[in-house]
């Protein structure tokens, strides 16, 4: 199956999976499994940084598959904080050549990160994918990630 196929088919199975689900957090354990599960050995780590109601500029980790995550990141700060800041999709090919990159595990060598919006189109989390390789994500990744994004999360 090519990567398109690929992300397709774990589209509508993400759906499906989620047909009834109200509760954001259980949506994003789902994503975060499934991700992880459909791209095992692709992606090292995968999961979401939420957007904390306490503090509205900063981010809080969410359900994940991986090994030990960041717990905060401020706004700005890192590629996460960036994606937050900008409201942008953030691709990187290699993480090491970020000057305020935050490295959680020291294995990840690129990251794609996409920003999260509600019905409201209010940020509520980022999306974050970490690689042990360099340059895994590309354009395909970045169009089916903010596609299933939507599709999940602005209901």
């Amino acid at each position: 199956m090519t990567k398109q196929e690929t992300y397709e088919t774990l589209h509508q199975q993400v759906l499906a999976v989620l047909d009834g689900e109200e509760n954001t957090i259980a949506r994003m354990a789902t994503v975060s499994c499934l991700l992880s599960d459909v791209f095992a050995g692709r992606f090292f780590w995968t999961g979401f940084y939420i957007v904390d109601p306490l503090k509205p500029r900063e981010l809080v980790v969410g359900p994940y598959q991986g090994t030990l995550g960041c717990l905060r990141i401020e706004f700005g700060r890192g590629v996460c904080g960036e994606a937050a800041k900008s409201g942008q999709t953030q691709v990187v090919e290699d993480v090491h050549a970020i000057a305020n990159h935050i490295a959680c595990d020291s294995r990840t060598n690129s990251e794609i990160v996409v920003p999260v919006f509600d019905h409201d189109k209010q940020l509520i989390a980022v999306l974050d994918i970490d690689s042990t390789e360099f340059s895994a994500f590309d354009d395909v990744d970045k169009e089916y990630l903010e596609k299933l994004m939507s599709a999940v999360f602005a209901v």
